[in-house]
């Protein structure tokens, strides 16, 4: 398999295992239009910090978890004129490429540093991403390229699902000075090979699509006259049968043809994507439709509908909308501008209706004006879903924009009706090892209980676990083990009879951490204990 190689890749290539792990430290809850300091339970996290941090900060409890990832990353194009920058000369991203790249960094290409920068991202949110998950990545032709080698060798090149194609804008391409593009790109993997049918959203007929197997509804509709454009002068066609068998075109009436334009109305019968609805406010305004001459088969912009579906159709049959209508909506929301190309909530829920059932958490790194997080809304109230949502975003704006929109979105904004739900806002905290290796104590000794416990059983540490009378080293009890962590700040905890005497839990197996141990091997096979020295026997993530 290719692999791609870049200017300070050996720097970032493992750099992930590298980055601190740092605790979530809870802002407050958003909930029935009411915030307080109590987490809401919601499942829904807006996180503000370096989504590269933020990202080890959610291993604990959510590695393997993530059923569908989607993120927009910077495309790189040079722009720095957007609200969050596009470029990956970003200060933030530079002083990190020196703290990680050293000065190599200096020398870098605008595309080795953002080679540098998603490397260790993907890293992580490969890790996140549920076996019978998928990721879906925005890119432009700047890195799509690079980020399909980069990804071949992050996610397997077995598990690449596809490419698909997003035409994010009404205006059709320009050959100016600079060619302007009407189309992103959507590259997606799978966690691992299954066996997922990514279906998308499925429409409630197929009466009108004529790309599946021929159907029994038939539109009739009327084209105005000096509507269709056909290679022929001044010539009557009979009415008739015509088309191909596979797209039968029956005209109603005679086509009379002058100076290669229909002089008067002329009715076709088909099974036309069309509605009489788009050919009039859409088509007819923008463009005539074409026609062959031999066999009657209907054009638009020259594109024979039996190859290829017009760019500004596939959105319509889909139901995915635009750029240009998203940022109308995100202005109705602020009642400002906002962002210049934000992506439409309708992309996202057709991506999440690839494969997420009413349950899954989605996940957004780059979360921007907080688009993903509407979508999920959008689908939960749709079907009564119980989706999940997380946000990470870095820039100052995470509340200001990002919380702010989903506040709006459920309450309700315009003519929009409110969605309802509930979210919590996180800061990045400290890490919980400082420089030498050390607990960080400022952080709360409580913080650390629970990152002890996910370590060992991947669960969280509930209530019910405190439950049970026992010591205070106490954590919990998970398939017939239980956890002690026996620390104090600034004393010497020590693993003895003394302490072994203080335990109330029945297990099989007991875990007990502590600074020292005074129990012979022998005694602690016997009574199947099992002695984890602190710190040096924690896991790291």
């Amino acid at each position: 398999m290719p692999t791609l190689h870049w200017i300070g890749k050996d720097k970032v290539i493992n750099h992930h295992m590298d980055v601190p792990y740092k605790v979530l430290e809870h802002s407050y809850g958003y909930e029935n239009g009411k915030q307080s300091n109590s987490p809401t339970n919601s499942g829904n996290k807006i996180i503000h910090g370096d989504n590269l941090e933020a990202l080890k900060a959610l291993l604990p409890e959510y590695e393997r978890r993530i059923k569908c990832i989607y993120i927009d990353p910077p495309y790189n194009t040079g722009n720095e004129n957007w609200v969050y920058n596009d470029n990956v000369n970003d200060p933030k991203i530079k002083k990190w490429l020196g703290q990680v790249v050293g000065k190599e960094s200096e020398d870098l290409s605008r595309h080795d540093k953002w080679l540098c920068m998603m490397y260790p991202r993907l890293k992580l949110l490969h890790k996140l991403l549920a076996d019978d998950g998928a990721i879906f990545i925005s890119i432009d032709d700047n890195e799509q390229a690079n980020l399909k080698l980069i990804c071949d060798e992050i996610f397997g090149g077995v598990n690449f699902i596809g490419t698909y194609f997003w035409f994010k804008s009404a205006t059709p391409p320009n050959l100016s000075h600079k060619i302007k593009r009407n189309i992103e790109y959507i590259v997606a993997y799978s966690k691992t090979i299954n066996n997922n049918k990514f279906y998308g959203i499925k429409k409630n007929s197929k009466s009108d699509d004529p790309f599946t197997k021929p159907q029994n509804t038939f539109k009739e509709l009327l084209f105005p006259k000096n509507s269709i454009q056909i290679k022929l002068k001044n010539q009557t066609i009979k009415k008739g049968i015509y088309g191909t068998e596979k797209f039968p075109n029956e005209l109603l009436d005679d086509l009379v043809i002058e100076n290669g334009f229909n002089k008067f109305d002329v009715r076709f019968k088909n099974r036309f994507i069309w509605t009489q609805e788009k050919l009039n406010e859409e088509i007819f305004n923008k463009t005539r439709i074409a026609i062959n001459s031999e066999t009657l088969v209907l054009s638009y912009k020259k594109q024979d509908y039996s190859n290829e579906v017009p760019p500004n159709l596939i959105n319509e049959l889909v139901g995915v909308d635009t750029t240009e209508n998203a940022g109308r909506e995100l202005f109705k929301i602020f009642n400002s501008k906002v962002f210049d190309f934000p992506k439409t909530p309708s992309l996202i829920e057709y991506i999440t209706n690839f494969l997420c059932e009413k349950n899954d958490i989605i996940l957004d790194s780059f979360a921007g004006s907080g688009t993903t997080a509407h979508a999920v809304l959008n689908l939960n109230k749709q079907d009564g879903g119980n989706r999940q949502f997380i946000m990470i975003e870095m820039e100052e704006y995470a509340e200001s924009i990002t919380a702010e929109r989903v506040r709006r979105v459920m309450n309700g904004y315009g003519d929009k009706e409110g969605t309802d739900g509930g979210f919590d806002f996180y800061e990045l905290g400290e890490s919980i090892f400082n420089e030498n290796g050390e607990l960080n104590e400022s952080i709360g000794i409580e913080k650390i209980r629970q990152y002890i416990y996910f370590t060992e059983t991947r669960s969280s540490l509930t209530l019910a676990n405190k439950e049970l009378e026992d010591n205070s080293a106490f954590l919990g009890k998970h398939i017939d083990t239980a956890y002690y962590f026996n620390y104090e700040p600034n004393i010497i905890t020590t693993l003895d009879h003394d302490f072994l005497s203080t335990m109330r839990t029945k297990a099989e197996q007991y875990i007990i951490y502590a600074d020292n141990c005074l129990l012979t091997k022998e005694f602690m096979t016997k009574h199947h204990i099992i002695f984890k020295k602190i710190p040096r026997d924690i896991t790291r993530f």
